[in-house]
């Protein structure tokens, strides 16, 4: 078999995007806020059930693998006002698939230009400069995860030579029904989040995720990477003598709650470590969760998961009444 470095035909040389009325010039730390704004009008004509703020935002590019200057492009009009942008992000923690993946998006004023198509074919060559910059020898991957209402992008990836490789779905639950009663367990106790058993927790999710595709580990540094959101008050662990074998770590997306209609707690990470699985762990864990949002005034608690998860999470999920909400597809090329 050849190299990854061999297999992935990256180009010496990437041409920059060319679009009539725009000028392409790598992202910085300054151009956070207008960034932001640009991602919200993105995000409303793609009728996203999310909205990024501002930290969000510069919590992003704070990993120290990004070279931004080459890794990222944001393209202005001659007001200087920012329409479109694009990033490639490979992370060296990447140990089973490297992979490169991509994120963007076109002002809808600037829609039907050839913007997007030059900005993902864009991303496609940094990517592929990525995985063959790296050195080592693995099964690589660019992708770009797209939602299941941006029909549009979904076309412009495919004629570009993009796959769909994974189907993910997000799932709420209301939290004015009765909460489901767990099974005992009585060697393992389910306790609150703290700062202390973080890292622990970290090298549980590595390792329950492990079996996961598309998951791979995380540093420290990365772990640490989406935090601006994180709602300890309602995250919590399962532990076992001392050994953390389960866990439901929860984001506050304030932002989101008027684009919804209502208020909820988002379960972000949610694992448990394979010898302890099927012994009511995963339920222990979300029942906490939906106690400790309810009691907190939500309505709902929220997650997603792959639909082909090897644990079985959906159906799990499906039993404690959550329900399908939107979806995300993964599109990508294999290499």
């Amino acid at each position: 078999m050849t190299t990854l470095a061999a297999r992935v035909a990256a180009p010496r040389d990437l041409p920059e995007p060319r679009i009539e009325g725009l000028t392409f010039a790598p992202v910085t730390v300054a151009d956070t806020p207008e960034l932001t704004a640009l991602i919200a009008r993105v995000e409303e004509a793609d009728r996203s059930p999310v909205r990024t703020i501002e930290s969000e935002v510069a919590e992003q590019f704070a990993g120290s693998w990004w070279q931004l200057d080459r890794d990222t492009r944001i393209g202005r009009d001659v007001d200087g006002t920012p329409r479109a942008w694009i990033v490639s992000e490979c992370q060296p923690s990447d140990q089973r698939t490297l992979r490169a993946l991509s994120s963007g998006g076109v002002d809808p004023l600037w829609r039907g230009r050839g913007v997007g198509t030059a900005l993902v074919r864009w991303a496609q060559a940094r990517g592929r400069q990525q995985l063959a910059d790296d050195g080592r020898d693995m099964l690589g991957r660019v992708a770009a995860y797209l939602l299941d209402t941006q029909t549009e992008a979904a076309r412009l990836y495919e004629r570009v030579g993009y796959g769909p490789l994974r189907y993910y779905r997000d799932m709420r639950r209301p939290l004015d029904r009765p909460l489901p009663e767990p099974p005992l367990t009585p060697d393992v106790q389910i306790v609150p989040w703290t700062p202390a058993l973080d890292e622990a927790v970290r090298v549980a999710h590595n390792e329950a995720f492990r079996d996961h595709w598309g998951s791979e580990p995380r540093s420290a540094e990365a772990w640490q990477q989406h935090q601006a959101m994180f709602a300890p008050q309602w995250s919590v662990l399962a532990v076992s003598e001392g050994q953390v074998v389960g866990y439901a770590l929860c984001g506050r997306y304030e932002q989101d709650w008027p684009v919804k209609g209502y208020r909820s707690g988002y379960a972000d990470l949610i694992g448990v470590l394979r010898p302890w699985r099927g012994q009511g762990i995963a339920v222990a864990l979300l029942t906490a969760v939906m106690a400790a949002c309810r009691a907190d005034g939500m309505e709902y608690v929220e997650l997603e998961v792959d639909t082909a998860n090897p644990s079985g999470a959906h159906g799990l999920y499906t039993s404690l009444g959550f329900e399908p909400t939107t979806g995300t597809v993964q599109w990508g090329i294999e290499i």
